[in-house]
């Protein structure tokens, strides 16, 4: 099952929230907004706790979205997972075999019919649609595409949380604290 049925992705924003994902049951996590100079030593960390880190390529502070950029971060780094809106970063995470997790915006439907094409040109592993609460759309965007849909952004309640996966998200990315400590204690129940 996807992220060995971790229903909710702790999205790192900031760091004083660390410790607590390191002692936490959690085994995947997701790093947002993380400069560069920090990156290594966060991903090191993290890789000795036994945790596995979706590094989100797009808000990485001092590294630019290019080619050069998804090497170095699939070869040097190696996280579990990238997460990007670029297509190049998706396609180089998934030729390197790591996740490789599309993330597209709901603004409108033009929005939507232009991240079909792109997700059919990338074939991404999952796509991450935000904002997550937005539940009726994880089965069509799921249907449409054919791939494991993660839902984010905007998510601030359990029961936000809750309809996204009963909508079939497989997994809930989020930054709330309280979200986190949550559904760590109910791991594999969604009520």
């Amino acid at each position: 099952m996807a992220f060995h049925e971790q229903k909710v992705l702790p999205a790192l924003r900031d760091l004083r929230n660390f410790e607590h994902i390191l002692d936490s049951q959690y085994e995947y996590f997701v790093l947002l907004e993380m400069r560069i100079s920090n990156l290594e030593k966060i991903l090191n960390v993290a890789k000795r706790r036994g945790k596995k880190v979706l590094v989100h390529a797009d808000l990485i502070q001092g590294l630019s979205t290019d080619d050069y950029a998804a090497e170095f971060i699939c070869n040097d780094l190696k996280p579990a997972g990238i997460i990007s809106t670029r297509s190049n970063m998706i396609i180089k995470a998934k030729a390197k075999g790591l996740l490789a997790i599309q993330r597209t915006f709901l603004l409108d439907t033009i929005a939507l019919k232009k991240s079909y094409t792109l997700i059919e040109r990338t074939k991404p592993d999952y796509i991450e649609v935000l904002p997550g609460v937005v539940p009726e759309l994880i089965q069509e965007i799921q249907e449409q595409t054919g791939c494991k849909i993660i839902s984010g952004g905007l998510i601030r309640t359990v029961e936000q949380v809750e309809a996204a996966l009963a909508a079939g998200a497989e997994a809930v990315t989020t930054s709330q604290l309280d979200l986190w400590k949550a559904f760590e204690r109910n791991r594999h129940k969604v009520r």
